[in-house]
């Protein structure tokens, strides 16, 4: 279950008066150090392996390269998907123990509490990485050669996810059909915490019934 709104007016993170500052989560400098990441990080390790990816695919691969491509828009198409499931049911679980509370509030809560904090709107390097070996492994143990077009796909996606994220919460919303992005994320942060799960783009949003009311 997402958490609902009255529990997050519960625990203050929908009635802060300007959502301003800094959460400091850990005792240790540099564990407090490393929780901390600039936006620009992610997205050109994701970038760079992205690009070793499409070489030996282009390479050592027998896949035609307008295959390949087919299979990169799949894997952005799937990260859509996954972005909005995760947004939905792991960020915004509901902290029904006290671990579970925890782990909310380190992986998501603490952005709702403090949405102006530009040094975490993405997961730590140490996090990025292994992502990028986790998503690796499992795509190549299902598809084989594939993945090295397939995952490409997926952190282009990914970067899509976070440099969207990133510019929504840093800058005022432009006057051109993106600014309904930046009005559905307001919403899901100051409004309505069980709508608009999907950042980089509101199809699943469509599909499964959770954009904001009008």
């Amino acid at each position: 279950m997402p958490t609902s709104t009255s529990t997050l007016k519960k625990i203050g993170r929908l009635d802060r008066p300007d959502n301003a500052g800094s959460a400091h989560m850990f005792q240790n400098p540099l564990l407090e150090r490393l929780s901390r990441t600039h936006i620009s990080v992610p997205i050109t390790l994701f970038f760079l392996v992205s690009t070793v990816c499409i070489y030996y695919a282009l390479t050592i691969t027998t896949i035609s390269f307008g295959v390949g491509i087919l299979v990169l828009l799949v894997g952005i198409f799937v990260f859509t998907f996954v972005e909005y499931m995760m947004h939905k049911y792991f960020f915004h679980m509901e902290p029904d123990t006290p671990v579970k509370d925890k782990l909310q509030y380190s992986v998501h809560g603490v952005h709702h509490d403090y949405p102006r904090d530009k040094d975490r709107l993405a997961m730590p390097p140490i996090f990025s990485i292994a992502y990028v070996l986790v998503f690796y492994f499992v795509f190549t143990l299902i598809m084989g050669d594939y993945a090295l077009y397939f995952l490409p796909g997926f952190l282009i996606g990914y970067s899509s996810y976070l440099g969207v994220h990133y510019i929504v919460h840093a800058y005022q919303p432009p006057k051109n059909i993106f600014k309904v992005l930046w009005i559905n994320h307001a919403v899901h942060h100051y409004k309505d915490p069980d709508v608009a799960f999907g950042v980089s783009s509101p199809l699943w949003d469509y599909i499964l019934g959770t954009m904001p009311k009008k």
